[in-house]
């Protein structure tokens, strides 16, 4: 019987300062593999300077069904929108 590769999630920084950002998936044996499987795979223009690999089993994500009941408490808080304050008249750049 095979046994499949684990697949892992690979995040590519793109320039020193940026935030990682997700490019995509692999299956890889072991973290080394999926590192070397990503660089070949995902940066090979040198489109990177920093590579995250995670093993997808270890992500935990919101369900999109429940978006509303989640995020919706953020709604009742009115001072956390910009609309809540009274700018003067001289500040221009906000």
């Amino acid at each position: 019987m095979k046994k499949e590769w684990p697949l892992w999630e690979v995040f590519i920084r793109s320039k020193n300062g940026l935030s990682h950002k997700h490019a995509g998936s692999l299956h890889a044996a072991d973290a080394e593999m999926a590192i070397e499987n990503a660089r070949d795979v995902y940066t090979r223009r040198n489109e990177g300077v920093s590579l995250w690999v995670v093993e997808s089993r270890h992500i935990t994500a919101s369900n999109p069904a429940e978006s509303e009941s989640l995020f919706d408490p953020a709604m009742d808080k009115v001072y956390r929108h910009p609309t809540f304050y009274e700018l003067p008249d001289e500040v221009t750049h906000i």
